[in-house]
């Protein structure tokens, strides 16, 4: 009653746990989620980059607007300039009156782009201009005609206006000089307003198509997170499950391959390992259970008999104390399994391995009627708990001796090498079904069920991996059905070497 009441106390806790993280879960609500703060990263990140691009674009489209008209009124200068020289090459001295029709041909000649003016400047003064009429924005702006008649040598610029049709002017001004005198000023300029209308348009519908893009690959993104993630939550829906409802058989399904694959193939093994051990628990808790209940019952059911015929009394007396002994050497086994994994469990000693097998086989000659051989013995000593390892031993003798008739062969050996030494029992009993060779070692372990019932409550073999694990061994098994079996103590030859603990099983 008591161990049953601390199961059910150690499982109500994961119980409750889960319940707590379950509830906090559903308090972090929607914003709680991997999936949206994945998404909202992802979105903060997106607007941030598309924000800080936006300004930047239309800075390089009107950068480029601006470079292009730049570079035709560098075209148009070129042209006049070229018209200029073949004219002066006519005249031998270029006055005011000659100057006036130099302008007056090139601007009757020359039609210049839309946006575009021709404005032309004679002794500090305006001439004339093509088109004749100039923006009201570029009539208004006095200052900046009386800087342009007063230039002495070639300047390019760009000014605002205030007139929103016109936009900011941007221009070329080119001296005309005859023998180092200024005669006159050619400007060639062009208002900004209609290409930067008509670069803003086609912007916006480049800026609206990308807005489109975004918003639909921020669906997108929201759609593949969660089928990224569906792994993820069916992890946690089966993870919660198992813990609420103690369902251990739930596996998370594996698709495709990566790291959610991987997370989930990792989380399968950590449930079939957990499985494992808690089927193993359970067993031996049952087990233990019933090797507890069965000689209880059978010393009830005769004490409950129990009669007034002094023979009588006397057998039910000696069954008593047998039943006792056997429930005496189980509670003892029991405890030296807990014991194993305590760091007084050894009593260290150097012992010489061929003394150790010489008292080795002479104690297993008295265990039972068999055909006892003694094998090879090693040479050397040894750092062991030579008690335990005692124990070890004659538990796979008694092991050997319960699962073979007179007839068969029972041998003890052992051998060394430079790092181990090996301790083995051979028989040629009946053997080892290859399914039973993987619990073996657990306890209550009785692998021989069908064929005869083994004495004892199954828990030698656990014993002796437990005593040969304390001593950093390890512990191989070869068996056959039909011809036999032979368990193997691997130790190391330093005291306590770390040494990776398993059982090795062959099938011959």
């Amino acid at each position: 009653m008591t161990v049953q009441a601390r199961i059910s106390t150690a499982q109500s806790s994961p119980t409750a746990e889960a319940v707590k993280n379950k509830k906090l879960c559903k308090r972090h609500g929607f914003f709680g989620e991997a999936r949206t703060r994945i998404f909202a990263w992802y979105l903060a990140l997106m607007i941030f980059f598309v924000g800080l691009s936006i300004p930047i674009f239309y800075k390089v489209v009107f950068y480029k607007v601006d470079q292009r008209i730049q570079e035709d009124l560098a075209e148009e200068l070129e042209v006049f300039q070229e018209f200029f020289e073949k004219q002066t090459d006519l005249e031998q001295e270029l006055t005011a009156k000659k100057l006036d029709h130099l302008f007056q041909n090139f601007l009757a000649r020359e039609i210049p782009k839309q946006q575009m003016y021709l404005i032309t400047f004679i002794n500090g003064k305006l001439y004339q201009s093509s088109p004749r009429v100039l923006p009201q924005g570029l009539q208004q702006d006095l200052d900046l005609f009386n800087h342009w008649a007063k230039l002495i040598q070639s300047q390019k610029g760009q000014k605002e206006t205030t007139d929103s049709n016109v936009g900011s002017i941007i221009y070329i001004a080119e001296p005309v000089t005859t023998d180092g005198q200024v005669q006159g000023v050619f400007v060639v300029a062009q208002a900004t307003a209609e290409e930067h209308q008509a670069a803003v348009e086609a912007s916006n519908i480049i800026v609206g198509v990308m807005l489109g893009v975004l918003t639909l690959s921020v669906v997108l993104a929201w759609i593949i997170s969660g089928q990224v993630l569906a792994p993820l939550r069916s992890l946690s829906r089966t993870a919660r499950s198992i813990i609420t409802e103690e369902n251990l058989d739930q596996r998370i399904p594996i698709r495709g391959s990566g790291e959610l694959a991987e997370l989930a193939t990792t989380f399968n093994e950590v449930m079939d390992r957990l499985q494992e051990v808690l089927n193993i628990q359970r067993n031996f808790i049952n087990d233990a259970s019933h090797e507890l209940r069965t000689p209880l019952t059978i010393i009830q059911g005769h004490l409950e008999l129990f009669g007034d015929d002094p023979e009588e009394q006397k057998e039910t007396i000696e069954l008593v104390i047998d039943e006792l002994e056997r429930m005496n050497r189980f509670v003892e086994d029991l405890i030296l399994l807990a014991k194993t994994e305590r760091t007084d469990f050894l009593q260290l000693e150097a012992v010489k391995v061929s003394s150790l097998m010489k008292e080795l086989f002479a104690k297993s000659q008295t265990v039972a009627n068999r055909n006892w051989q003694l094998e090879n013995q090693g040479e050397g000593s040894i750092v062991i708990d030579q008690q335990r390892i005692t124990q070890a031993i004659m538990n796979l003798v008694q092991n050997a001796t319960q699962h073979t008739i007179e007839t068969d062969m029972i041998a003890l050996g052992s051998a060394m090498d430079q790092s181990n030494v090996r301790f083995w029992v051979r028989d040629t009993g009946e053997g080892i079904a290859p399914k039973d060779l993987e619990h073996i070692f657990e306890g209550f372990a009785r692998a021989y069920q069908s064929r005869r019932r083994s004495e004892g409550a199954g828990l030698g073999l656990a014993i002796v991996r437990a005593i040969v694990h304390a001593h950093g061994g390890y512990v191989e098994l070869v068996s056959q059905l039909g011809t036999g079996s032979t368990f193997t103590i691997v130790l190391p030859l330093e005291p306590l070497q770390e040494i990776s603990s398993h059982e090795s099983y062959t099938n011959r």
